[in-house]
């Protein structure tokens, strides 16, 4: 019996082709068989790396049964790399499900590093990053959408999620009726020769959607600054602890201290302490 194979977890360019590794090529290159999101799609960028390595398609109306398939061809010694139509695959796209299936089998699974849309636009953004949370695609109903965008209002880091271009519009509009002043990073058309960011209010976000109707094309991934909690809405003797605490021990665990003692939020409390370090 063959040797078990390797599952490869390929990222791919989300725009700009020079984007793919050299080490991703190899791979795409040596393994038996390439699972893509949309076989058709990946086709292009396999004809542009001149590879010629079977494809078969994984997406999330299949999944389950191609990663029985697939566990057994891995078994069996043949190596797969997962794709998915741009960027790092299980990124709010398929792959969930046979990447379990292959731990749960003791199949080797290598992640590759790679392009990926949301810390693309975030490390670029100008919102805070020391910690952040991605939320994928936000709900499409609407009442499930309003309850996920108004969660948002006392969260202490930034948010990211994408967007669909037949939704933004809304989307942000719905962010300035529960967030309010908020600040707001908008970014388009990554690594793409008209590759834009949009940073400001949610009615600059908006000014800019609807100047043109070309502005609402394209895939978005949409940032959400922190909220801000001002000392003033601390108690005095409260910020004066913290203060002493984090000559001591880390801010985390000081917030953490002195909301139990004075019973406040220890994310108001973190947020506080951060934001008087700048």
């Amino acid at each position: 019996m063959n040797d078990v194979a390797t599952l490869y977890i390929v990222p791919t360019p989300i725009g700009n082709l020079n984007d793919i590794s050299a080490r991703a090529i190899e791979v795409l290159g040596s393994v038996s068989w390439i699972a893509a999101e949309d076989t058709r799609h990946s086709s292009r960028l396999l004809q542009h790396l001149s590879i010629s390595t079977k494809t078969l398609s994984l997406h999330d109306h299949n999944e389950d049964k191609r990663a029985a398939m697939l566990c057994e061809r891995l078994k069996g010694g043949e190596a797969v790399a997962l794709i998915s139509d741009a960027g790092t695959p299980l990124i709010s796209d398929p792959g969930f499900i046979l990447v379990r299936r292959c731990r749960e089998q003791g199949i080797p699974v290598c992640a590759l590093p790679g392009p990926c849309a949301a810390i693309t636009a975030l490390s670029a953004s100008g919102l805070p990053t020391d910690k952040f949370i991605f939320e994928g695609f936000l709900p499409v109903k609407a009442q499930a959408r309003e309850s996920a965008v108004s969660a948002l209002l006392d969260r202490p880091y930034t948010s990211v999620f994408y967007e669909a271009p037949r939704r933004i519009l809304d989307t942000v509009t719905l962010i300035q009726r529960v967030l309010g002043e908020r600040h707001v990073v908008v970014a388009k058309e990554l690594t793409k020769t008209f590759e834009t960011y949009v940073s400001g209010s949610a009615q600059d976000v908006i000014d800019y959607l609807t100047s043109e109707a070309a502005h609402q094309k394209g895939e978005f991934v949409v940032m959400i600054g922190p909220t801000h909690v001002s000392e003033q809405e601390i108690p005095s003797e409260a910020m004066s602890l913290l203060h002493t605490l984090c000559e001591h021990i880390p801010l985390k665990k000081a917030a953490a201290v002195v909301a139990g003692h004075y019973g406040l939020k220890k994310n108001a409390l973190y947020q506080a302490g951060l934001d008087a370090k700048e």
